[in-house]
């Protein structure tokens, strides 16, 4: 995402990156890279390839098993296409024009990476939102679920979802989005971009979603008191629903606890950060993007591989026996 600092000739600059240095007023790439900078590019290239391969295994799963072929894939597949894609276009342009590569050239590859970093990351926490809907309707609803939520308003919430996303990234591109301080003060334009972008790409979706899971957990909780009631005679009593209950509060808080402790720290150093007097230094702001680039990575982690049906397609798909023949109508579970 783009940064503007303010930095004249006589600043002296501090924040110089593990990877770059200082050559007369040109920040270039250092030809003699330390060992910090040589093991952070073996590990954001470990991370890019991770999301690469596990969003790509779902895709492959989703679209090649017919199982799996239902409303709620559709979302999680286009969750998955756009983390596949910060992990094929974003994790590379980071990685040539970092955050702090591009306080000093604000040329087009700079532009075309904010682009795509803005516009993919809103639309991975917009169908993390759209999934949670359905998730709503499923547990709270589930006997209008499959008329509220078919393969038709799936669709219409992938379109919505990606079309709010494109829209969003040019509009906080062409308002001149800051992640750092502003030389004076900041812009109207500027400081819209800083407040209402975040606004809308990250807190109000997580608003909604947390509203959303602490709605499901409530009803699950009413569902297993239930349950232990009329089901539970002859077992242990509580064993049962303790269990399920343990179940639900973990997959819960890991999806809302991941979810938040990539996005939070991000979002509240950008909408904060023009306004402060003095800036946190770079490499901070650079390792906070990171951090939410990183949800892209953990979402297949949290999204499917808990489900015994992924992991079986996984297993399919990597050992090569899809390979071997049609398997499309398999029973995973």
């Amino acid at each position: 995402m783009e940064t503007q600092l303010a930095v004249n000739g006589t600043s002296i600059i501090n924040d110089i990156h593990p990877c770059y240095e200082l050559d007369n007023t040109t920040y270039v790439f250092t030809s003699k890279p330390s060992i910090i900078c040589v093991l952070v590019y073996i590990f954001l290239g470990l991370l890019s390839i991770s999301t690469i391969f596990g969003n790509l295994l779902v895709i492959i799963s989703i679209t090649y098993f017919k199982q799996l072929h239902t409303p709620t894939n559709c979302l999680v597949l286009s969750l998955a296409v756009a983390d596949l894609l910060v992990g094929v276009l974003v994790f590379p342009f980071s990685m040539v024009f970092t955050v702090t590569s591009c306080v000093y050239h604000e040329d087009l590859f700079c532009k075309i990476r904010d682009s795509f970093d803005v516009s993919l990351c809103t639309s991975s926490i917009l169908n993390l939102c759209c999934i949670s809907i359905d998730r709503y309707y499923a547990v709270c609803q589930p006997l209008t679920y499959r008329t509220k939520i078919n393969i038709h308003v799936t669709v219409i919430m992938i379109l919505v979802s990606w079309s709010v996303s494109v829209l969003i990234g040019i509009g906080i591109i062409i308002a001149g989005f800051s992640q750092g301080t502003c030389e004076e003060v900041c812009s109207t334009d500027v400081a819209l971009a800083n407040t209402m972008g975040p606004v809308f790409s990250f807190y109000l979706p997580a608003i909604i979603i947390l509203c959303i899971y602490l709605k499901i957990f409530l009803v699950a909780q009413k569902q297993l008191n239930s349950i232990q009631n009329t089901t539970c005679q002859h077992a242990k009593p509580g064993a049962t629903a303790s269990k399920m209950e343990r179940k639900a509060t973990k997959t819960l808080a890991t999806v809302m606890g991941v979810f938040l402790l990539c996005l939070t720290p991000y979002f509240l150093c950008i909408v904060f950060q023009p306004l402060a007097n003095n800036s946190p230094p770079v490499p901070v702001i650079e390792a906070l993007n990171w951090l939410t680039l990183s949800n892209s990575t953990l979402n297949p982690l949290i999204y499917a591989f808990f489900y015994s049906w992924f992991r079986a397609a996984f297993r399919m798909i990597i050992s090569g026996k899809i390979f071997q023949g049609d398997f499309s109508n398999s029973k995973l579970f």
